[in-house]
């Protein structure tokens, strides 16, 4: 695997960045927080070196200073909101991601509640949350937001807010997802600090697009292929490009934006600290590549990924066409397309010999592995031992796991859990290889191989079960699918 970024450069650049930034600002900074802080495989992804879990060490880097503030909107604890990615409600998942940071030895200090309304779930929520030990603090509508400065930065507006009691000189406010109102959280408490002669600043923290990479740079279209859904779309900074003469990228929400946040800060300081959207962003990433080309290629790769998943979602009537549509013009401008994974050809030429689906992997030194569906295995079950094998040195003629370990495991299936499928789904055969592991030193071996999976690129000629999908997703492959069942059933569990 060819990597690209310099992960432990980019944390010791990242956290004298917001360093500087605090002190900038005369020692309190208000960090709003976007993307994922933990498990960020779109980052590992795109810019092959970047660890998942980097910009959660670099603010315990920080710890001594920062403080967490998890903002949520009480409209998404009205209506149940769900995290497409983790499948749990926004309101779990803030007492998840307490949890995780507390596991880092980060300090959780409060849970905001913006456009609180009276909603009757968010009053129980808060209710829930104080029961826990929590201070929790209440933000209201603004009408006119964000357009009437004049009433947005006053008594009637920010001004109705809570005042959130902070402790540290770095204040990081996140959210579950987007729409929780991390930038309006952050500018209220400006307008409260600066009420009670407290100086104290605003940067915004955004890992994608990278500011200092070309416009057209596979990782930034990489990135509007991630969020295609959401119509974000990259640009010029012409705010920047006016105030410097410089070309940055920014996307087109904070340009669109920026000039109404800039008025707020003259309301709220008497001038504005910035110039640009760029100007208020920390991000280093961009001076952590080493290898251009490793990089380009990683995300050219991930803008095909993006582009099998969105067809996949088509199907089950998730999406429309207009994102196919985006993805297939971002697939263009980045020159690349499904020949750039050579995993998709091979499961389609054994899928389309055997009439049954198939499955194919790239191990790490480029050797391409198939499985086919047979009486004893599902396709990804088949590719999965016979990936381990490869990878352990291990003849395809050797049997991993015998007839006398599996067919106990069918009938157990189809007998008494009432499963017409009596094929062996991937988590059962890792729980049977790793049951003859006991007494097999091939299986052994093969067990041992598990790690060097992370990376591969997978493909299925078909769309995989959750089970499936979710061990894939453990073992750290870059799984797709053809956009279509195995079965032309209405319901697919």
């Amino acid at each position: 695997m060819r990597l690209g970024f310099d992960n432990e450069k980019y944390l010791q650049m990242q956290s004298s960045r917001i360093q500087e930034r605090i002190s900038q600002f005369g020692g309190k900074l208000y960090l709003e927080f976007g993307g994922k802080l933990f498990d960020d495989y779109h980052a590992s992804r795109v810019l092959p070196g970047f660890k998942p879990d980097s910009k959660i060490n670099m603010l315990v880097k920080l710890k001594d200073q920062a403080e967490i503030v998890i903002v949520i909107n009480a409209g998404d604890i009205e209506k149940n909101k769900v995290r497409g990615d983790l499948g749990i409600t926004y309101d779990m998942d803030v007492l998840r991601l307490i949890d995780a940071f507390r596991g880092y030895g980060l300090y959780v200090g409060s849970v905001v509640l913006t456009q609180f309304n009276g909603q009757s779930s968010a009053i129980a929520y808060e209710k829930k949350l104080e029961a826990l030990g929590l201070r929790v603090y209440k933000h209201y509508p603004i009408e006119g937001y964000p357009s009437n400065i004049p009433l947005i930065v006053s008594d009637e507006g920010y001004g109705r807010n809570d005042y959130i009691e902070t402790e540290r000189s770095l204040v990081v406010i996140t959210a579950p997802g987007p729409g929780s109102g991390k930038m309006a959280t952050c500018l209220s408490q400006l307008y409260h600090e600066n009420k009670r002669g407290i100086k104290a600043g605003y940067a915004k923290f955004e890992t994608f697009p990278i500011w200092n990479l070309p416009l057209r740079h596979p990782v930034n279209l990489a990135y509007e292929a991630a969020t295609a859904d959401l119509n974000d779309i990259n640009m010029i900074d012409p705010f920047h490009l006016e105030a410097y003469g410089e070309t940055t990228i920014n996307y087109n929400r904070d340009v669109e934006v920026f000039p109404v946040l800039n008025a707020m800060f003259e309301q709220i300081y008497g001038s504005s600290p910035y110039k640009s959207p760029t100007d208020m962003g920390v991000n280093m990433a961009g001076n952590c590549i080493f290898d251009d080309e490793a990089v380009q290629e990683a995300a050219r790769k991930e803008i095909v990924r993006r582009y099998f998943k969105a067809l996949c979602d088509r199907r089950n009537g998730n999406l429309s066409d207009d994102v196919i549509y985006k993805l297939e013009l971002l697939m263009k401008q980045a020159k690349t397309g499904v020949q750039d994974r050579p995993v998709i050809a091979a499961a389609n030429e054994v899928a389309e010999r055997t009439g049954n689906p198939a499955a194919a992997i790239e191990l790490p030194d480029g050797t391409i592995v198939t499985g086919k569906t047979s009486s004893l295995l599902g396709a990804m079950s088949a590719m999965l031992l016979d990936g381990l094998k490869k990878l352990a040195g291990i003849p395809d003629e050797v049997h991993l796991i015998s007839k006398t370990v599996i067919e106990p495991i069918q009938k157990l299936k189809v007998t008494h859990l009432g499963n017409h499928n009596p094929r062996l789904h991937t988590d059962e055969v890792l729980l049977a290889l790793c049951i003859c592991a006991n007494t097999d030193p091939n299986a052994e071996r093969a067990m041992q191989q598990l790690s060097q999976l992370r990376g591969c690129e997978v493909h299925s000629t078909v769309i995989l079960s959750s089970v499936d999908e979710n061990v894939f997703s453990r073992l750290g492959v870059n799984l797709t699918c053809e956009p279509k069942y195995q079965t032309e059933k209405l319901y697919h569990r």
